[in-house]
């Protein structure tokens, strides 16, 4: 018969670095994910370019106006009239309100000053136009 040693009981070693990686590449992963995610939801336009912009991240009520003159508020197509309506209504709700415009750079200037005039016509004088900035800036 053949003798087999008798292993002790070993505690296997828990290798930290590797898993420490990981982490650290998950949280990467997350962090610019979500950088992400607030411009995916929006609707794709080529906006004008300014060299004095300003950022603003919170932009609760956004309109995007495509070249062939179709409105969307934040990622679903709208008609002009229910723009409008939602508009006021979040008026009402909000006494610091503001609407920011993102218009494609091949729509005509009278269709946004159309826009901007309806605005001020439902009482909402908070109004931003949304442009990209200048590279060299």
């Amino acid at each position: 018969m053949i003798k087999l040693k008798r292993r002790g009981k070993s505690v296997p070693e828990l290798m930290l670095s590797p898993m420490i990686d990981m982490m650290f590449l998950l949280l990467i992963f997350f962090i610019v994910s979500t950088m992400y995610m607030s411009e995916l939801r929006t609707i794709p336009v080529k906006l004008p370019v300014a060299s004095e912009t300003q950022t603003q991240s919170a932009a609760k009520f956004s309109v995007t106006v495509k070249g062939e003159g179709a409105y969307w508020l934040q990622d679903k197509p709208i008609h002009e009239t229910e723009l409008l309506a939602r508009a006021k209504e979040e008026r009402q709700r909000d006494e610091k309100f503001a609407v920011i415009i993102r218009a494609d750079e091949s729509v005509p200037y009278r269709a946004i000053i159309h826009l901007l005039d309806a605005f001020k016509k439902a009482g909402i004088s908070r109004v931003g136009l949304a442009t990209d900035k200048e590279a060299g800036s």
